[in-house]
């Protein structure tokens, strides 16, 4: 196994009931730091199982992660250590309602990162700039659109200098008319070399940023590949049933 991936995952299984659900059934996979890994596949093929075992929200069955060269699934590990290196952002954006924009921004660096006040509070104003919503640093979420509450918990999770970021379905709990602004977010991480693995139903983010797309189903990875080779050659008969479905 090599110490040059940021992340392997190696035969990794997931079960329920006794075994009687694989919900991750003999996963390998090797993810390159600055890489944009896509994953794609119907409902209950494993995804978010899959994307939720990176940092242990899930507890895998068997198998091993290697995060950074350190095998974070063996027994000792301090995983919210590992945890900090890298950042969740789910579909429902868990800001917490009671908190101003900038306090959710600075409550994890300030506990974790031990920074101050001053400098968190900068920095939060920065990556808020970044998103276009600065004016809304004191606002409350109940104050903000769910685009906007999704480009919150972005720069948020960023407020904490990941290594990697783990969107699970970034956009899928959206008005159609707010994927867009999550989207374009994205692909401008992408663009400044921010590791990234990505659960979504969005094809047309998945063809233009992802620099490898992994096709999932059953709990296995089918087939994965460059977006020209998933998208354009599509030999296997499998990958053409779904995308047939989305496209």
């Amino acid at each position: 196994m090599s110490a040059d991936h940021l992340i392997s995952v190696t035969k990794l299984n997931k079960h329920y009931n006794g075994g009687a659900i694989k919900a991750l059934n003999g996963v390998s996979l090797d993810i390159d730091k600055g890489e944009v890994v896509v994953i794609i596949g119907p409902s209950g093929s494993g995804k978010s199982t899959l994307l939720r075992s990176l940092n242990l929200l899930e507890i895998p069955t068997s198998g091993t992660i290697m995060f950074e060269g350190t095998d974070i699934t063996s027994k000792g590990n301090d995983i919210n250590k590992f945890r900090q290196k890298m950042g969740m952002v789910f579909q429902h954006f868990n800001l917490f309602p009671h908190l101003s924009i900038i306090d959710n921004m600075t409550l994890a660096p300030r506990k974790l990162l031990g920074m101050s006040r001053e400098d968190t509070e900068k920095e939060a104003l920065e990556l808020l700039d970044k998103v276009a919503l600065m004016d809304r640093a004191h606002a409350y979420p109940s104050q903000l659109s769910g685009g906007q509450k999704q480009r919150i918990a972005i720069v948020r999770a960023l407020a904490m200098k990941p290594d990697v970021l783990l969107f699970d379905e970034p956009t899928s709990a959206l008005d159609p008319e707010m994927v867009g602004e999550v989207l374009d977010v994205m692909k401008d991480l992408a663009k400044e070399g921010m590791t990234m693995v990505v659960v979504t139903h969005e094809m047309g983010f998945a063809r233009e940023v992802g620099d490898r797309i992994i096709f999932m189903d059953e709990g296995r990875i089918i087939v994965q590949g460059t977006p020209d080779e998933i998208f354009n050659q599509t030999g296997n008969d499998r990958l053409k049933s779904f995308l047939a479905k989305v496209l």
